[in-house]
């Protein structure tokens, strides 16, 4: 669905022409705007978050992109560039909240981007979301609407990346529930099934619509996805 949603994005030229714009737009202003206050990783510069990179990179059979830790509480990361010149930004509390194991989960998951080509239209989304708050929402929403809705497929997509390189279920969604409940006290007390149950009791009202407005699945949502994942084919073949 991810895949096929991007090739109805390349088939439609205004779409094309917008996301062209965008890009160009971000590499002259957005890029230096974001990376001013980051820190590069490198061989000489957090070694240890480079050697997950290197790792997710060759799993993948990308090339190791660059990645930038900046000074966030918030765990997340998240890829912005174009499809040549892809970076990632990793949240200071993601380092400090995950395991080696899952943080290669979540660099897996954002070298996940790149290797599927997703990064033209991740910028694109950001950089609306940005205008909207500068110029009236319904200029760019309908535009965000369907990145959105395909943001949700690319998600999917990079949760089974990142657990193609870290080759482990249990850590993969061990990763998510994290992301969920951001705090060190509770993580051994976290019952993940009843976590996974969250998402069978939201579907009973309305507001399991409310998806509809989110570029991310709902989490639980995403751990069911991963599990079903596991049991596949190409999952078996590579682990």
């Amino acid at each position: 669905s991810d895949r096929a949603t991007r090739a109805t994005f390349e088939r439609i030229k205004p779409v094309e022409l917008a996301v062209a714009a965008t890009v160009r737009m971000y590499k002259t202003f957005g890029k230096n705007q974001i990376l001013g206050h980051a820190v590069k990783v490198g061989p000489n510069q957090f070694p240890r978050v480079d050697d997950l990179t290197r790792k997710c990179a060759s799993s993948l059979g990308i090339v190791t992109p660059t990645v930038y830790i900046v000074n966030q509480p918030t765990l997340n990361a998240m890829t912005y560039g174009t499809n040549d010149d892809a970076f990632i930004l990793v949240h200071s509390a993601l380092v400090d909240h995950l395991k080696d194991e899952e943080l290669l989960d979540v660099i897996g998951h954002e070298c996940g981007h790149i290797h599927n080509s997703h990064v033209v239209y991740l910028t694109t989304l950001y950089m609306l979301q940005q205008m909207s708050r500068l110029y009236s929402d319904w200029l760019v929403y309908p535009a965000i609407l369907a990145l959105q809705a395909w943001s949700r497929r690319a998600e999917i997509t990079c949760d089974r990346a990142g657990m193609l390189c870290c080759r482990d279920l249990d850590v993969s969604t061990r990763s998510l529930a994290k992301l969920a409940l951001g705090s060190q006290k509770l993580y051994d007390q976290l019952n993940l099934e009843a976590f996974v149950d969250q998402f069978h009791e939201g579907q009973e009202g309305v507001g399991k619509y409310a998806e509809v407005f989110a570029s991310h699945p709902w989490l639980p949502k995403r751990v069911l996805a991963l599990r079903t994942f596991a049991k596949s084919a190409l999952y078996r073949k590579h682990v």
